[in-house]
């Protein structure tokens, strides 16, 4: 008996029915995805991210509206951005953010409850998942949305450090109407650099992150000077910056 091992393997000729081509479609869809997306998380590990699906969102915004397009961001390395920032938006945001894997369960059991209420809409979401949001993905409040967002979130807690998310996270959400990131907040609200914000400062970033647009930082109202107050008690409790 004679084997041929270099033997060609024949060509299927038989037509493909719908449902084939079909499954071959999305399948290549799917791969092309998660290539596309953990090559994305890995490249910006490294390289700052100089814009966000938000920013060209809220351009378009002015645009159609007739309004003059306000747009101000810097990236900064985090060396440059004030530990009293950063210990402000963990305080504020997400108090377990340097202990967790991405997820506080407790914070969105909490959300879910309060939402089912329907007295207001209050989120549960992470330092981590917001990076993953406004980075990565589009504003909104579809059960889609969440799921791409969970995703993201996994993949930078796999291949980001929790000091990169930080630094990330500060430098591309939103601070103010037009404002992205602390270097750009801390010249628009208190005309100094991010690493040069005083805790009082910071809390008061910090206060209005919750809605940016519709608050002020600074020559705040009572509300946002009742937060400040608060956060900068519960900065103390975040300890040394430990990523």
């Amino acid at each position: 008996m004679k084997f041929n091992f270099f033997k060609r393997k024949e060509k299927d000729n038989t037509p493909k029915t719908l449902f084939q081509k079909l499954k071959s479609w999305v399948l290549k869809i799917i791969k092309w995805f998660f290539i596309l997306s953990i090559g994305s998380v890995i490249f910006f590990r490294f390289i700052p991210v100089p814009c966000t699906p938000l920013m060209f969102s809220r351009a378009f915004d002015n645009m159609i509206a007739g309004e003059d397009i306000i747009w101000s961001h810097d990236w900064v390395a985090i060396e440059n951005i004030s530990p009293n920032l950063q210990k402000a938006v963990i305080a504020s945001e997400d108090n377990l953010f340097l202990t967790h894997n991405g997820f506080d369960v407790d914070a969105i059991k909490k959300a879910i409850k309060t939402n089912k209420k329907g007295k207001r809409i209050v989120g549960g979401s992470t330092i981590s998942q917001q990076t993953a949001k406004n980075v990565f993905l589009w504003q909104g409040r579809s059960f889609i949305r969440k799921g791409f967002e969970a995703y993201f979130t996994v993949l930078i807690e796999i291949f980001w450090s929790k000091e990169r998310i930080m630094e990330v996270y500060l430098n591309s959400i939103e601070m103010g109407k037009g404002v992205y990131g602390a270097q750009a907040a801390a010249k628009h609200w208190y005309g100094k650099s991010a690493a040069n914000l005083t805790k009082n400062e910071a809390a008061g970033i910090a206060a209005i992150l919750p809605n940016p647009r519709k608050y002020k930082a600074s020559n705040s109202s009572a509300y946002i000077n009742r937060r400040k107050a608060k956060i900068q008690k519960l900065m103390y409790y975040v300890g040394p910056l430990k990523y």
